[in-house]
């Protein structure tokens, strides 16, 4: 059994006003600095063996802290990066609001993409896809992922058998973790969006 936590980077200027996307340079606030401070006391009650972070400078300034906390190497993973929006990359959503294939996209994520951007259930190919390799690498293991909101959301959403059209029903807030378990049988969530890590069957 692999347990997976699965976190959302900190916060950044950008959360909720703009999409950045794969846009270099967005580094996380105050207050993100603040979140990723307290990952390690949040993850101290796990036996972390890994963390994965995508290549963007956000998710690898909220791994730093727990890699550092626990002394070991974050590893970049290219495929837990941010969905590519590509023509929508550092549009504002309120500029957006009022454009039909915003609206499409955002009523039918499993058939529509960005302009010249990616589809989430390519996204969501991508990233269950490194994540069953991370499963076979890191039996009996946990490890935690760094990732972006949508990203996240394709997963756990791939994991419980809901189709992508559903991604805005899950809550993921900067900083939170959700928690997923694989082993032979079903898949587990354990938990989505929390702040801290519950009791986890199987670590004692």
């Amino acid at each position: 059994m692999t347990t997976f936590l699965l976190i959302r980077h900190g916060l950044t200027d950008a959360v909720g006003t703009l999409m950045t996307g794969h846009e270099p340079g967005v580094h996380l606030n105050a207050t993100g600095r603040d979140q990723a401070a307290t990952l390690p006391e949040r993850l101290n009650n796990v036996p972390l063996a890994a963390i994965y972070a995508s290549p963007l400078e956000r998710t690898r300034q909220t791994a730093q802290p727990v890699a550092d906390a626990r002394g070991l190497q974050m590893q970049i993973e290219p495929r837990f990066i941010e969905v590519d929006f590509g023509g929508w990359t550092n549009r504002r959503f309120a500029d957006l609001a009022g454009d039909p294939h915003w609206q499409l996209y955002n009523a039918y994520r499993g058939v529509s993409r960005p302009p010249q951007g990616e589809g989430l259930i390519d996204v969501q190919a991508r990233t269950v896809e490194a994540l069953l390799e991370l499963h076979e690498r890191h039996p009996h293991e946990v490890v935690a992922i760094v990732s972006h909101a949508d990203t996240l959301r394709a997963i756990l959403l791939y994991f419980l058998g809901m189709p992508v059209d559903f991604v805005q029903r899950l809550e993921l807030s900067p900083a939170r973790i959700s928690v997923l378990q694989l082993g032979d049988g079903a898949p587990h969530i354990i938990q989505v969006n929390g702040e801290n890590v519950p009791p986890i069957p199987g670590l004692g």
